[in-house]
C-alpha cells in the first residue's frame, strides 16, 4: 500500500492542491492534523480532504476552532486567525472537525499531531524531547506534525536509557525503515518552517517500507492576496514567502 503522509495544511487550498498534484499515485492519504487555522480557505480544505480515501487526527488549531483549546495560549496572530476561522467554518466543516479523533493505530504506525505522550499540544523539536516520549509509544512507527519541520528522530539506548537521534530527510530519496522506533514528521503542506517556502509531505510504502520526503513550490502569492483580501493577519501571509 501507498500513502500520501501530510501535515498542517493550514486552510492553504494552493498548496494542498499542488501536493495532491505532484504525488505519484497512493490509496489512501493520512493527514496528521490541523487542517485549518492561519489559511483563507478552511472549507475548501476540509472538503478537498474528503474527497480522498482517507484518515486523519486533530490537531491544536482543529480542537481550537471548536473550543476545545483556549486561544489565549496562541500568539496575538493565531488567535486572530483562529476567531476568522470559527466565523467562516461552516457546518458541514465544524462536523468534520468534531468526529476527528486524538490518536490512530494503523498497523506498526502511529498517528498523531503533537506527540505520543501529548497528542494535541506537545512540540517535538529536539531529539530530548523525541526520547522522552518513545516510552509512550507502542508501535515501531509514528508520525507527528506541529512544528511544520521536516525531520526523524531515531531511538537509540544509552545504559538502558532512550536516547534519540536527529536525521534530516534527503528529498526524493527512500528512506528504508529500519529496526527499532521512530518518529517521522512530514513537515508542513500550508505554513512550512524551515526557510522553504515549498509545500512538504511524505510517501509512505508499506510494500517496500520505505518513506520519501518530497517538496513541490506552490502560487504562494495567491494564498497571500485571499489573506490580505480577507483580512487576516499580515504576518501570517508575509512569512509564506520565506518558509519560516
Amino acid at each position: 500500500m501507498r500513502y500520501l503522509v501530510l501535515s498542517d495544511i493550514h486552510a492553504n487550498l494552493a498548496a494542498f492542491e499542488a501536493v495532491l498534484a505532484d504525488a505519484p499515485s497512493f490509496d489512501q492519504v493520512w493527514c496528521i492534523g490541523d487542517v485549518i487555522g492561519y489559511g483563507p480557505d478552511p472549507n475548501e480544505c476540509v472538503e478537498l480532504l474528503q474527497r480522498y480515501d482517507h484518515v486523519c487526527v486533530a490537531g491544536n488549531h482543529d480542537w481550537a476552532t471548536l473550543g476545545r483549546l483556549d486561544t489565549d495560549d496562541f500568539n496575538p496572530d493565531a488567535r486572530r486567525a483562529l476567531e476568522w476561522t470559527r466565523a467562516h467554518l461552516d457546518q458541514a466543516g465544524l462536523a468534520y472537525l468534531e468526529d476527528l479523533p486524538t490518536e490512530l493505530r494503523l498497523g506498526d504506525f502511529t498517528l498523531v499531531h503533537g506527540s505520543p505522550r501529548q497528542p494535541i499540544w506537545e512540540y517535538i523539536l529536539y531529539a530530548g524531547i523525541a526520547a522522552s516520549n518513545f516510552p509512550f509509544l507502542d508501535t515501531p512507527y509514528c508520525f507527528v506534525g506541529h512544528t511544520h519541520t521536516p525531520v526523524i528522530f531515531q531511538e537509540s539506548s544509552d545504559d538502558g536509557a532512550s536516547v534519540a537521534a536527529t536525521l534530516l530527510p534527503s528529498y526524493e530519496e527512500s528512506f528504508a525503515l529500519p529496526a527499532g522506533r521512530l518518529i517521522i514528521n512530514p513537515g508542513s503542506v500550508g505554513q512550512p518552517r524551515n526557510n522553504d517556502p515549498r509545500a512538504s509531505y511524505v510517501l509512505l510504502d508499506t510494500d517496500a517500507n520505505v518513506v520519501t520526503y518530497r517538496r513541490v513550490a506552490y502560487p504562494v502569492e495567491k494564498t497571500q492576496l485571499r489573506m490580505y483580501q480577507l483580512g487576516l493577519p499580515m504576518r501570517l501571509a508575509a512569512r509564506l514567502s520565506n518558509g519560516w
